[in-house]
Protein backbone atom coordinates (compact mmCIF):
# COMPACT_ATOMS: atom_id res chain seq x y z
CA UNK A 1 0.00 0.00 0.00
CA UNK A 2 1.42 3.56 -0.75
CA UNK A 3 3.32 4.61 2.38
CA UNK A 4 0.92 7.76 2.85
CA UNK A 5 -1.77 5.77 2.95
CA UNK A 6 -0.30 3.36 5.90
CA UNK A 7 0.52 7.02 7.73
CA UNK A 8 -3.01 8.05 7.56
CA UNK A 9 -5.00 5.33 7.90
CA UNK A 10 -2.99 2.55 9.00
CA UNK A 11 -0.49 4.48 11.72
CA UNK A 12 -0.64 1.38 14.41
CA UNK A 13 0.52 -0.69 11.50
CA UNK A 14 3.24 1.18 10.94
CA UNK A 15 4.05 1.79 14.71
CA UNK A 16 3.95 -2.14 15.03
CA UNK A 17 6.34 -2.67 11.76
CA UNK A 18 8.91 0.37 13.64
CA UNK A 19 9.07 -1.35 16.62
CA UNK A 20 9.98 -4.65 15.29
CA UNK A 21 12.55 -3.28 12.96
CA UNK A 22 13.89 -1.44 16.36
CA UNK A 23 14.09 -4.29 18.35
CA UNK A 24 15.80 -6.61 15.88
CA UNK A 25 18.29 -3.99 14.90
CA UNK A 26 19.09 -2.21 18.27
CA UNK A 27 19.41 -5.52 20.42
CA UNK A 28 23.24 -5.66 19.23
CA UNK A 29 23.38 -2.30 19.97
CA UNK A 30 25.20 -1.14 23.16
CA UNK A 31 21.82 0.24 24.55
CA UNK A 32 20.89 -1.81 27.63
CA UNK A 33 19.04 -4.94 27.32
CA UNK A 34 16.25 -3.52 29.89
CA UNK A 35 15.19 -0.46 27.35
CA UNK A 36 14.03 -3.34 24.38
CA UNK A 37 11.56 -5.66 26.29
CA UNK A 38 8.96 -2.69 25.90
CA UNK A 39 9.83 -2.13 22.15
CA UNK A 40 9.72 -5.95 21.69
CA UNK A 41 6.02 -5.71 22.88
CA UNK A 42 5.12 -2.83 21.22
CA UNK A 43 5.15 -5.03 18.30
CA UNK A 44 2.43 -7.34 18.69
CA UNK A 45 0.85 -4.71 20.87
CA UNK A 46 0.54 -2.12 17.90
CA UNK A 47 -1.12 -4.98 16.16
CA UNK A 48 -3.46 -6.05 19.37
CA UNK A 49 -4.09 -2.05 17.96
CA UNK A 50 -4.95 -2.03 14.89
CA UNK A 51 -7.25 -5.68 15.52
CA UNK A 52 -9.33 -3.63 18.03
CA UNK A 53 -9.60 -0.03 16.06
CA UNK A 54 -10.07 -1.77 12.73
CA UNK A 55 -13.36 -3.89 13.37
CA UNK A 56 -16.03 -3.94 16.12
CA UNK A 57 -16.79 -7.60 16.09
CA UNK A 58 -16.22 -10.24 18.74
CA UNK A 59 -13.86 -11.79 16.57
CA UNK A 60 -11.40 -8.76 16.08
CA UNK A 61 -11.48 -8.69 19.87
CA UNK A 62 -10.67 -12.36 20.45
CA UNK A 63 -7.95 -11.31 18.03
CA UNK A 64 -6.92 -8.47 19.56
CA UNK A 65 -6.76 -9.97 23.18
CA UNK A 66 -4.82 -13.31 21.45
CA UNK A 67 -1.85 -10.40 20.31
CA UNK A 68 -1.88 -8.71 23.76
CA UNK A 69 -0.85 -11.79 25.22
CA UNK A 70 1.73 -12.25 22.67
CA UNK A 71 3.09 -8.74 23.31
CA UNK A 72 2.85 -9.50 27.11
CA UNK A 73 4.60 -13.25 26.20
CA UNK A 74 7.42 -12.00 23.76
CA UNK A 75 8.14 -9.32 26.92
CA UNK A 76 7.88 -11.96 29.65
CA UNK A 77 10.44 -13.84 27.40
CA UNK A 78 13.14 -11.90 28.18
CA UNK A 79 13.51 -12.15 32.12
CA UNK A 80 11.77 -15.12 32.55
CA UNK A 81 10.85 -17.74 29.95
CA UNK A 82 8.11 -19.55 31.76
CA UNK A 83 6.24 -16.97 32.28
CA UNK A 84 7.02 -15.99 28.33
CA UNK A 85 5.77 -19.45 27.67
CA UNK A 86 2.56 -19.41 29.58
CA UNK A 87 1.60 -16.28 27.82
CA UNK A 88 2.61 -17.13 24.36
CA UNK A 89 0.43 -20.28 24.86
CA UNK A 90 -2.27 -17.97 26.14
CA UNK A 91 -2.14 -16.21 22.62
CA UNK A 92 -2.37 -20.03 20.55
CA UNK A 93 -5.28 -20.97 22.43
CA UNK A 94 -7.19 -17.74 21.41
CA UNK A 95 -6.04 -17.57 18.59
CA UNK A 96 -7.26 -20.84 17.97
CA UNK A 97 -10.66 -20.01 19.00
CA UNK A 98 -10.69 -17.14 16.31
CA UNK A 99 -10.06 -19.73 13.67
CA UNK A 100 -12.36 -22.36 14.96
CA UNK A 101 -15.08 -19.91 14.64
CA UNK A 102 -14.43 -19.49 11.34
CA UNK A 103 -13.50 -23.47 9.77
CA UNK A 104 -13.82 -23.95 6.61
CA UNK A 105 -16.84 -26.30 5.46
CA UNK A 106 -15.22 -28.76 3.26
CA UNK A 107 -11.45 -29.60 2.84
CA UNK A 108 -9.16 -31.38 -0.33
CA UNK A 109 -7.72 -34.66 1.40
CA UNK A 110 -4.36 -32.96 0.90
CA UNK A 111 -5.57 -30.20 2.85
CA UNK A 112 -6.80 -32.17 5.85
CA UNK A 113 -3.31 -34.20 5.73
CA UNK A 114 -1.82 -30.87 6.48
CA UNK A 115 -3.64 -30.22 9.18
CA UNK A 116 -3.31 -33.51 10.75
CA UNK A 117 0.28 -33.73 10.20
CA UNK A 118 0.67 -30.20 11.68
CA UNK A 119 -1.09 -30.98 14.83
CA UNK A 120 0.63 -34.32 15.30
CA UNK A 121 3.90 -33.69 13.92
CA UNK A 122 4.35 -30.25 15.96
CA UNK A 123 4.50 -31.70 19.66
CA UNK A 124 6.21 -34.71 18.55
CA UNK A 125 8.99 -33.21 16.60
CA UNK A 126 9.38 -30.71 19.70
CA UNK A 127 9.70 -33.57 22.40
CA UNK A 128 12.56 -34.93 20.43
CA UNK A 129 14.36 -31.17 20.36
CA UNK A 130 15.67 -30.40 23.63
CA UNK A 131 19.00 -31.89 24.60
CA UNK A 132 17.56 -31.83 28.54
CA UNK A 133 15.02 -34.47 28.46
CA UNK A 134 13.34 -32.63 31.81
CA UNK A 135 12.29 -30.10 29.36
CA UNK A 136 10.73 -32.52 26.69
CA UNK A 137 7.48 -32.80 27.95
CA UNK A 138 6.75 -28.98 28.33
CA UNK A 139 8.18 -28.23 25.04
CA UNK A 140 5.87 -30.99 24.05
CA UNK A 141 2.85 -29.47 25.98
CA UNK A 142 3.00 -25.92 24.88
CA UNK A 143 4.63 -27.36 20.90
CA UNK A 144 0.77 -29.01 20.71
CA UNK A 145 -1.28 -25.75 21.15
CA UNK A 146 1.05 -24.45 18.97
CA UNK A 147 0.06 -27.20 16.08
CA UNK A 148 -3.25 -26.58 16.70
CA UNK A 149 -3.06 -22.81 16.14
CA UNK A 150 -1.21 -23.83 12.99
CA UNK A 151 -3.51 -25.88 11.99
CA UNK A 152 -6.68 -24.62 12.90
CA UNK A 153 -5.14 -21.29 10.90
CA UNK A 154 -5.11 -23.98 7.99
CA UNK A 155 -7.94 -25.24 8.09
CA UNK A 156 -10.09 -22.05 8.64
CA UNK A 157 -11.60 -20.34 5.70
CA UNK A 158 -9.06 -16.98 5.96
CA UNK A 159 -7.22 -16.66 3.26
CA UNK A 160 -4.78 -19.66 3.52
CA UNK A 161 -1.58 -17.60 2.30
CA UNK A 162 -1.86 -14.75 4.52
CA UNK A 163 -3.48 -16.68 7.98
CA UNK A 164 -2.47 -19.80 7.26
CA UNK A 165 0.61 -18.79 6.17
CA UNK A 166 1.45 -16.35 8.97
CA UNK A 167 0.47 -19.05 11.56
CA UNK A 168 3.15 -21.39 9.56
CA UNK A 169 5.70 -19.00 9.95
CA UNK A 170 4.64 -18.49 13.91
CA UNK A 171 5.13 -22.18 14.17
CA UNK A 172 8.20 -22.21 12.33
CA UNK A 173 10.04 -19.75 14.94
CA UNK A 174 9.24 -21.68 18.15
CA UNK A 175 10.52 -24.59 16.24
CA UNK A 176 13.92 -22.79 15.62
CA UNK A 177 13.84 -21.69 20.01
CA UNK A 178 13.61 -25.47 20.52
CA UNK A 179 16.15 -26.29 18.29
CA UNK A 180 18.24 -23.64 20.21
CA UNK A 181 17.72 -26.26 23.32
CA UNK A 182 19.06 -29.14 20.94
CA UNK A 183 20.64 -29.22 17.63
CA UNK A 184 20.95 -25.70 17.11
CA UNK A 185 22.27 -24.96 20.88
CA UNK A 186 25.55 -22.85 20.31
CA UNK A 187 24.17 -21.66 16.98
CA UNK A 188 23.69 -17.90 16.09
CA UNK A 189 20.81 -19.43 13.66
CA UNK A 190 18.00 -19.21 16.05
CA UNK A 191 19.09 -15.47 17.12
CA UNK A 192 18.77 -14.12 14.24
CA UNK A 193 15.95 -15.86 12.28
CA UNK A 194 13.76 -16.38 14.95
CA UNK A 195 12.19 -12.72 15.52
CA UNK A 196 11.59 -11.86 11.53
CA UNK A 197 9.97 -14.99 10.98
CA UNK A 198 8.12 -14.84 14.18
CA UNK A 199 7.03 -10.94 13.35
CA UNK A 200 6.01 -11.61 10.03
CA UNK A 201 3.54 -14.80 11.09
CA UNK A 202 2.02 -12.04 13.60
CA UNK A 203 1.81 -9.34 10.96
CA UNK A 204 0.31 -11.73 8.55
CA UNK A 205 -2.60 -13.03 10.87
CA UNK A 206 -4.03 -10.10 11.88
CA UNK A 207 -4.03 -8.56 8.85
CA UNK A 208 -5.56 -11.52 7.17
CA UNK A 209 -7.99 -11.40 9.25
CA UNK A 210 -9.05 -8.60 10.10
CA UNK A 211 -9.07 -7.19 6.41
CA UNK A 212 -11.28 -10.60 5.88
CA UNK A 213 -13.42 -9.45 8.36
CA UNK A 214 -13.97 -6.05 7.30
CA UNK A 215 -14.86 -7.51 3.55
CA UNK A 216 -17.50 -9.86 5.43
CA UNK A 217 -18.80 -7.58 7.69
CA UNK A 218 -18.54 -3.77 6.34
CA UNK A 219 -21.21 -2.59 8.78
CA UNK A 220 -19.12 -3.45 12.06
CA UNK A 221 -16.55 -1.63 10.93
CA UNK A 222 -14.69 0.48 13.06
CA UNK A 223 -15.83 4.58 12.18
CA UNK A 224 -12.23 5.48 13.01
CA UNK A 225 -9.91 3.84 11.09
CA UNK A 226 -6.72 5.38 13.74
Amino acid sequence: MPRRALVDKRPFLLLSIMAALAFYYLRVSTLPEIYLIPVKGAAAAMLAVYAFMRHSSADAKLLGWALGAASLGDMAMEFDRAIGALLLFLFHVLALGVFLRHRREQLARTQSWVCGLTLILTPVIAWFMPYDRNEAWQVALYALALGAMAAGAWASNFPRYRVGAGAMLVLTANMLLFAEMGPLSGSRVPQIMHWPIYYLGLFLICTGVIQTLRKRDPELKVVSSR
